[in-house]
Formats: structure tokens, sequence, C-alpha cells
């Protein structure tokens, strides 16, 4: 190539052709052709330039070195680039490594030759003065706007992510997955979930996670908006708003749903064209319609429909009760960040203190579980373990008043895990006891005084069970014979015939089982007034294998205990009064939420961690789900069955469930009031006596009438006390008399309770010469104890002035009425116990 080519190539591609003709013909002949392979350096930064180089062909890049030894700022630059013009003018070192990408051509002009043409020629010294000048007068332009911009961006700058997504459930690998999808382009993304999950961390993350992260993320309240948007968008002629400066930026609207609704339509059209339109005082021309290159992320704490159609990408964030499987990596990062920034040691967290951790819902989510970490550190005073203590307050309402007793008393644990509750007890006494019992009431003596079947039936288990419910509730299931024999013939039939047992038709026990016992119940009552079972010991034999072919029939056809969940009636009447026990089986749903997957409280399986081999809930209750103490017999198969020690058996405030998690039936409140008028129909002959009336109990249909009128009467006052109430408030709804009859259920125990108290403080004491008379022995001198009849009276006062009282308080729970509202069912109540008293005490 010619000198004259050259000049023309050196006027059309690069920088100096602002110069004249005959300075770029002195430099063309003192150029140099040289040609250097790919991938070698060819200046070293914070080196003297050797020569100007002119890039004819080929590709460069340029960098220099962090500290770190990390290039940073590295460009290519491309045919036409001059290197090292403003070096050898100002004779300064390089500022730049450069090296050649692929073969390159370069045209050189060594330092000493162009030392040379500036000396003789000092328009190449004055030319790129004034480039000099413009290109600072530039970058001092550029950096006016630069500081006046983050001056104006500052106090909405996010200079950092706090955190990343912890966990490793599906909930947050799923949320990883969204954050990573969105920060792949620059489309408008809403962020919705409850409070406190850190909807403006994950955009921090999305804008931080993308090409734009050396952008600012300025982030804006909705709710401190003015009304006219001029913060946001500024105002026509006059001062910038935050989308003037935003340029690449990121803009997060946070709480977008408490956007003024003057700026809603604005926000749309933002989201879907990037145009906007400043604020303009009234009267002023119409302001021009401006463009953003921001990108919209916005955070919000619902879905927005309205901007779900003008965003690309929605992501819903779980809130922590979903998720917590991811409680425990939660609160050790909380642990660690704190620890981290206070300089002390890290402590580690007790497992019971996670489980508990994991049985709280967590309304104020991330937030509330972050605060409550860093209280529990300060609170341990620097202890190597946090224990469930220093957790107090990771609880609802109502499960601070429960007490676990299996923690607070071990052996107590131990003993209910053992082989000894319930089948040893059940294989080893109850089986042989029951038969027993059984065999006497046949053959032995027929009458109270002499058959000792009939004292214990009679005189000790009814006050005995009676007593046990308001304390341990349905425990007596635990241990009941009639579904003992069940089992065994159930175990037996399946060796010697096998085959698969029927699944439980739910649905239909659910209608109809109810009534079927309430109906059971109401026979058996009928059964014991007309044919006088008390003192009949045959009868009351038959009574008890009755209840046991139901038990072995059902479980014949059935799978576990059919018989016991929906159709026994004395399972019913246990599960009424269960709901008033002082105690509770519960699980702490978090921990069988995050950790539970194989459900062998439910279903059974094998032995797992300290979970031991079981066949399941016998009456298919998930301890996780229980809300009512009616379906669950403290067998402890659950208790036995959890490798994760989530089940609690919690003392609580009695009767807690009737007014929280309570779900009334019409089944449960015929049972009460059946089982009220079962009081009455017991002192049957008092009321002919009181009331004078001349019923002839001795004819079987008159004595049969009155009995079911007897036990009818209860439930029909009930109902017309309850329509006063409603008359006089009209804000109480009609199904009302179902939830607030539960409200009698303290005296209808109190009132059974009295009436068998005198059997027991009677009879029970007589039992060792009624043993003796059984056997043929009445002769024979034994030990009596009785109590006195004043005692007696006391004690069935006592109890029935308890139980009224206790039934006024639940009603007033139940109910959330003012006392006036409720005043005739109070009065009725008072009115129940008056005749109770006349006719007991």
């Amino acid at each position: 190539m010619d000198s004259l080519e050259r000049v023309q190539w050196l006027k059309q591609n690069t920088p100096l052709g602002s110069l004249s003709e005959p300075v770029l013909e002195a430099i063309a002949t003192q150029i140099q052709e040289e040609r250097i392979g790919e991938n070698r350096r060819l200046v070293l930064e914070d080196t003297q330039p050797a020569a100007l180089y002119i890039l004819r062909s080929g590709r460069l890049e340029v960098y220099r070195t962090s500290p770190d030894s990390i290039a940073r700022g590295a460009s290519s630059l491309l045919p036409g680039s001059v290197l090292h013009l403003r070096e050898l003018l100002l004779d300064q070192p390089t500022e730049q490594t450069v090296i050649t990408l692929n073969d390159c051509e370069f045209w050189t002009v060594s330092r000493e030759a162009f030392t040379a043409l500036v000396e003789q020629y000092p328009e190449i010294s004055r030319t790129f003065s004034r480039q000099l000048a413009a290109e600072l007068e530039q970058v001092t332009s550029q950096l006016a706007y630069e500081q006046e911009r983050q001056t104006a961006l500052r106090p909405y700058l996010v200079p950092k992510v706090k955190q990343g997504i912890v966990g490793s459930s599906r909930y947050a690998v799923r949320l990883r997955q969204s954050i990573k999808k969105a920060a792949t382009d620059r489309q408008p993304v809403l962020i919705f979930g409850e409070p406190g999950l850190g909807k403006d961390n994950i955009a921090a993350l999305i804008h931080f996670g993308s090409n734009d992260r050396k952008q600012p993320l300025v982030k804006i309240n909705c709710d401190t908006l003015q009304t006219s948007g001029a913060e946001l968008f500024g105002r026509s002629g006059g001062k910038p708003g935050i989308l003037d400066w935003m340029g690449q930026g990121t803009l997060m609207l946070n709480n977008a749903q408490d956007l003024p609704k003057e700026l809603q339509e604005k926000l749309l059209q933002l989201l879907e064209t990037g145009d906007y339109v400043p604020v303009s005082r009234e009267g002023s021309p119409p302001p021009q319609l401006r463009h953003t290159e921001a990108r919209i992320i916005l955070t919000a704490e619902r879905n927005l429909p309205e901007c779900q159609k003008r965003v690309t990408h929605l992501i819903k964030v779980p809130p922590v009760r979903v998720a917590k499987a991811d409680i425990a990596a939660q609160v050790n990062y909380y642990i660690s960040l704190y620890c981290r920034s206070r300089g002390v040691s890290r402590p580690s967290v007790a497992p019971e203190a996670i489980r508990r951790l994991q049985s709280y819902d967590f309304p104020g989510n991330l937030s509330e579980l972050e605060s409550l970490v860093e209280r529990a550190i300060v609170q341990s005073n620097q202890a190597p373990v946090l224990t469930e203590e220093v957790f107090w307050s990771a609880s609802t309402k109502a499960r601070r008043f429960r007490v676990n007793l299996l923690n607070l008393y071990p052996k107590l644990r131990q003993f209910l895990r053992s082989p000894w509750w319930p089948d040893r007890i059940n294989y080893g006494f109850t089986l042989i006891a029951f038969a027993a019992i059984v065999t006497i009431l046949f053959v032995g003596p027929q009458t109270r005084d002499a058959n000792v079947g009939l004292n214990l039936f009679w005189a000790w288990w009814w006050p005995v069970v009676l007593i046990l419910f308001p304390f341990l509730g349905r425990i007596w299931c635990a241990v009941c014979p009639f579904m003992i024999y069940g089992e065994l013939v159930q175990t037996i039939s399946l060796k010697l015939v096998p085959r698969k047992l029927r699944s439980w038709p739910r649905q239909q026990a659910e209608q109809w089982g109810g009534w079927f016992l309430f109906g059971l119940f109401a026979l058996i009552f009928l059964w014991e007034e007309l044919w006088d079972l008390p003192n009949t010991a045959y009868l009351s034999s038959w009574l008890l294998l009755l209840i046991t072919a139901g038990a072995i029939v059902c479980s014949l056809i059935f799978e576990r205990r059919f018989w016991c969940r929906y159709l026994c009636p004395i399972g019913g009447m246990n599960g009424l009064y269960a709901k008033l026990a002082m105690i509770e089986l519960r699980a702490q749903q978090g921990i069988c939420a995050a950790t539970c997957t194989t459900y062998q409280c439910y279903k059974g399986g094998p032995e797992k961690g300290e979970g031991q081999e079981t066949g399941g809930c016998p009456i298919y209750s998930h301890p996780a789900q229980l809300q009512d103490n009616r379906d669950c017999v403290l067998c402890m198969t659950c208790l036995k069955a959890c490798p994760h020690r989530s089940v609690e058996l919690n003392l609580r405030p009695p009767g807690i469930e009737l007014w929280t998690s309570h779900t009334p039936t019409h089944y449960e409140v015929a049972l009460l009031f059946l089982l009220f008028g079962g009081i009455f129909l017991h002192r049957l002959p008092e009321i002919n006596q009181m009331t004078g009336w001349a019923f002839d109990l001795e004819h079987f249909g008159m004595h049969a009438g009155v009995s079911i009128l007897v036990l009818l009467v209860p439930g029909i006052l009930a109902w017309l006390v309850h329509g006063l109430i409603r008359l006089g408030s009209r804000s109480l709804k009609p199904n009302r008399f179902i939830e607030l009859s539960y409200g009698y259920l303290p005296l209808v125990l109190g009132g059974t309770l009295a009436h068998y108290l005198r059997l027991g403080l009677t009879e029970a004491g007589r039992i060792v010469p009624v043993t003796l008379a059984t056997f043929g022995m009445s002769g024979v001198s034994a030990p009596v104890v009785v109590a006195d009849p004043a005692v007696i009276a006391f004690l069935q006062g006592t109890t029935l002035v308890i139980s009224t009282f206790l039934s006024v308080i639940l009603t007033q729970k139940i109910a959330r009425q003012s006392f006036l509202t409720l005043l005739p069912q109070h009065l009725a109540t008072l009115g129940f116990t008056i005749a109770l008293w006349q006719l007991i005490v």
C-alpha cells in the first residue's frame, strides 16, 4: 500500500482524520507494518508505550487488572482504533493491558519517530488538546449529571441483597427457580404474598441476579406517594421525577396494593408501554409523553388482577406456615447472621425448640421468625443451646394455655409408650376380669346385695368413670373390654379365614352412626328402667354381652374399631363427656407438615427411628387434625408410632374446645338431652310421689309411656327456653340452639354423678361382704365402709352447685352474648338444678 492510500485510510477510519493532509502524509511515511498472532499480549498496563499502534485488521481486548488479579472493565477494540496517542503526547504510562483476540495487523509509529513528528508539527498537539478538552468537558458534564442523579435517587436506593432463599422444601426450590427465571430478562414482575415474607428482598435478588446489577435499584413505598404522582413522574417544566433519573435501573414499587387510586391508570400504562406523562399544573399546555427504560417490579400483599395481565413474571411467595420443613434451616441462618454481626459464639438449637417453632403458624412470617430468634439469643444469655423455653412466645393464644405432660413427666411418656399401656393391661387383666364378671352375673345370685358383679358394675364402674371424665376424658375406651374382645376375634378370624376386611363407609357412618348409638342408648335406658337391670344380674350380663356382640360383629366385617368410632352407645357417652376433660391428645401440626412423610400414626407401619411398629390409629384419627376429644380413645398408638416426637398429651382449660374448635352436631345434642332425661328417669318413683301423679308404674304400658316422656322432657324444655332467648334477641341465628345446648353438658355430667354418688358411697364399701355372699359365704363377717348420709348429701349438693356454675360459664363462653341475653337459659339451668336437688339430695 503506497503513502497516498495510507493517508486516505487514516482519514476515513481513525481519529487521526481530523489532522491536515501534510501531517497525515508525514505520519504515513513513518508507519511500519507488523503482524501479531492470536492471544498475544501487545502492551502491559503501567508501562511506557514503545510505539503508536493503529489496528489495521483483527480484534483486540483491553482491560485493567484489579488488585485481586481479576480483570475488570474489559472492552473490545475493532480496526481503526489508535492506541497510546494520549500517553505519547502527555508522556504517561499506559493505563490498560492489551491482548489480541485473533491474528492482527498493526501500523506502528515508533515512540522516537512520533515524538519527532509532534515537535515538527505542533498541529498534532493542538488538535488533540482540543479533543481532550472536549472529552474532559463531556466527562465533567456526565459527572455532574451522575452526582445529581445519585442525590435524587439516594433516599430510595437498595444497596444490596439482605439474604437468599433459605431451605430445601419444594416451596423454596420453586421460589428460587422463579427468581432465576425473572432475572433473565427485563420484563415487569409482580411479587405477592403475606406481610413479613421479604418480598422487597426477592425483588433485590431478581435485580442483582440480572445483567443490570450495576444499575440502581430504587424502592418506592406506594403508601407514601403523593396522589399527584409528581415524586414518581416529575413535573412538566419543573423538577424531574424518579423515572427521569432511572435510566436502565430497576424501579421497585413496594406495597402496590396501597397505590393511590389516582395513579393506578398511570401505573398500568407504565407497565404496558413504558410511557408516562409528567404532572402539569392546571391551565398549562399538555405535557409531552415520556418513555423510560427502567424495569418495573411490583410487590403486594395480595394478587392484583388488573396488573397481572400486564406483567410477564408472577411470583407468589409462600407463607412460613406452609413451608415448615424450612424452619430449622431458617433458624440456623438467622442465628448465624446475628452472631456474626455481634461477634458472639453461635449456639445450637434443641430439637424440642425446633418442634415448638414448627407447631406455630407465624402470622408475621419471616420477620416474626427473625425477631423471635434474636430475642431467644438475648434471653438465653449466651447459653450454648437454645432450649424450648426461650421460644415461649412461639405459640398461639390457645396454645399458651397448654402444658405438655409428656415433656413435664418423662416417666409418664415412657409408660405410655411401653407395652403395658394398654396391651398388657387389656390382655393380662381386663380380658380375664370381664369374662369373670359376666360369668358371675349369669351364675351367681341375682340381687345387688349378693352379687359382686352387680356391685362392681353399678356401684363402682359408674361413679368412677364419671369422675374420670373431667380429668382423663375418654380414657375408659383404651381399656374397654367390649373392643378387646372385638379385636381378639378379628385377629383369630383373619388367621383362620384370611381375607381383606371392608373399609369404613365413612359418609353413611358420619350421617347415621350418631343416631344409631342414640337409639341404642335410649333402649338401654328403657330396658334398665322397665326390667330393673341394676337389681337383676343376668339382665346386666346380657347388656354387657350385647354391646360386646356389636363390637365383635363390626370387627368381623370392618377394619380397625368401626364400632368404637361410630356405633357404641357407651363410646358415644364417653366422647360427649370427654369434651369437658382437662387433658387432650394432639400433635404439633408444624412438625407433622414439616418432617412427616409416612403418617405412621394414622396408617401404621414398621419401626422408624424412635417410632415403634404399629397398626395405626384404631379409630382412624390423625393427631395433627384432632379438634375434638370425642375422636380420641387415648390408646397412645400415635405416641408410640411417631418418630418425630410430635404427639402431645396436654393439660388444658377444661372444655376449651367447646368454645374454640368445636363443631356441634344434632345427634350429640339429642344424646345430651337423653342423658339428661336419664337422670330424671332413674328417679321416676320419687317424681311420681313428689308430684302426686297417680301413674301406675306396675302397669308395663303406663310405665313405658311415662319413661319415654321423662326422657323427652329436658330437651323439650330446653328448646322452649331457647325460643324465649330468640324472642329477646333477634341477633341470634336459629341454629344456635344446637350450639348453645352444649352449655348444659356440665350439669348433665354433674347430675349423673350426683345420682351415682349414693351408690358409690354406700354400696361400693360393701364389696367385701357382697363378694363373700356371691360365693355362698353370706354369714361371714366382713368390713364395711359406708359414708354418713350427711356427707353424701353434702357431696351431691356440692356437685350440683359446681356443675350449675360451670354450665352458666360454659354457656357464656359458647354464645359470646351478654348475660341478660342468655338469662332464660341460665334460669332454666337453675331450675333443672333445683329439680335435681329435690330428687337426689
